[in-house]
């Protein structure tokens, strides 16, 4: 079985990493629910396609992050 940084698995990664992002999503609401609805509301205007882009330009972010670490470390 494949292991990644620190002799983790690569399934523990994966959960690590899940278990981060479920963090990272609850600072604003946490810290700033105010800032959080207005944004969330301003959202909530936005057609489909503006969604999609935001979305797939996330992912490509994304990716080229897990590139870059992958590349450089």
């Amino acid at each position: 079985m494949q292991t990644g940084p620190e002799g983790l698995r690569m399934g523990e990664v994966l959960w690590i990493a899940l278990a981060l992002v479920f963090v990272v999503e609850g600072l604003l609401p946490a810290i700033h629910p105010a800032g959080w609805r207005r944004m969330f509301e301003q959202l909530l205007q936005l057609n489909d396609e503006q969604i999609r882009r935001f979305g797939l330009g996330s992912m490509v972010v994304g990716l080229l992050l897990l590139w870059l670490i992958q590349t450089f470390s």
